[in-house]
């Protein structure tokens, strides 16, 4: 599995976000390239939490227009849709039951822990295509 490598900058932008959103859940995109054993996050595009109002404190829904705009943007740049992240307010980092129910293999799913407000532990995970259960993925934080 690759390791996802984020700039220090950029982890703390999501950090920032999960936030600033709290009591509800963050979620933005991953634009970057993989490279060897390596997924460089290039972008992150904060994405509106488009589920519906009143389950925002524990569910993240993109919109499919905003994904589209996301992969058109990284395809005219020669890049990809690396993966998303999202906040848990007051939960742990790990998947939840129905971020694993509406996973999809190959993307890096990035959580910030957020507690009482506070940004906490952050972890990525990758759903395993055979298994359908996630697997931690490294992160690498970059200096800038």
């Amino acid at each position: 599995m690759k390791v996802l490598v984020l700039t220090k900058n950029q982890a703390e932008q999501i950090e920032r976000e999960g936030a600033a959103a709290y009591p509800n859940e963050c979620c933005g995109i991953f634009i970057g390239r993989d490279e060897g054993d390596r997924r460089i996050v290039e972008r992150l595009k904060p994405a509106g939490n488009a589920f519906e109002e009143g389950e925002k404190y524990h569910r993240f829904s993109i919109s499919p227009a905003e994904l589209m705009e996301a992969d058109k943007e990284a395809g005219a740049a020669g890049k990809l849709v690396l993966g998303f992240y999202h906040s848990h307010p007051d939960h742990p980092a790990r998947p939840s039951e129905y971020d694993r129910q509406h996973g999809w293999p190959f993307y890096s799913y990035l959580i910030v822990a957020i507690a009482k407000g506070e940004a906490k532990l952050m972890t990525s995970w990758v759903l395993n295509e055979v298994s359908e259960q996630f697997e931690e993925q490294l992160i690498e934080r970059g200096l800038t």
